[in-house]
């Protein structure tokens, strides 16, 4: 659960990737209880999750906050990005189990060879096929894949992408589209 401390905490840490423009434009504490949902979605088993696009830190930073059960990779393919997500995991407490990495999504198969994740976070990163085609290679047998939908989206433009890469749709929860990697 998200305290009003700790969103408070975010929000204030948000702002700044939004002033610098690595975060959009909308309200910040939208984006963050938006994040949070997610990360209560998250099943309770789960150990680890890999947030790819993570540019500004929505919904990384966020699920980091809520679930301190978790370990986290955030990906972003632009350093600038990531040398911001590295000083806001330090400001926020965060560095003893998030890690934030430069890196292509579609690169990591290669640079962390038989690394898989049972949660993989998005938002805003691509079209779902773009997202369905780099998530999958990463994403381990009975995975889950959550990725934030604008508002107004039911969800059914991941059907077809998840059928045609062998993960199916569990449905949309609050926002939230819900992938799942048989297994």
């Amino acid at each position: 659960m998200l305290t009003p401390d700790r969103r408070n905490q975010l929000i204030d840490a948000l702002g700044e990737a939004q002033r610098i423009g690595m975060l959009g434009a909308g309200d910040v504490g939208v984006a963050v209880d938006q994040a949070a949902r997610l990360a209560e979605l998250i099943p309770a088993g789960a150990s680890d999750f890999l947030d790819v696009g993570s540019g500004g830190g929505v919904p990384g930073l966020v699920i980091a906050q809520v679930r301190p059960d978790l370990q986290g990779v955030l990906v972003d393919r632009r350093e600038k990005r990531v040398d911001l997500l590295v000083r806001l995991i330090g400001r926020l407490g965060l560095r003893d189990r998030v890690e934030a990495m430069a890196c292509d999504v579609g690169d990591l198969p290669r640079r962390l060879p038989g690394r898989l994740w049972p949660v993989v976070t998005a938002r805003g990163f691509g079209s779902p096929t773009y997202t369905v085609e780099l998530v999958v290679p990463v994403l381990s047998p009975g995975g889950r894949l959550f990725v934030t939908e604008p508002p107004g989206s039911a969800g059914d433009r991941w059907r077809t992408p998840a059928e045609e890469h062998g993960i199916m749709l569990d449905g949309v929860v609050d926002g939230v589209a819900i992938l799942r990697r048989p297994g």
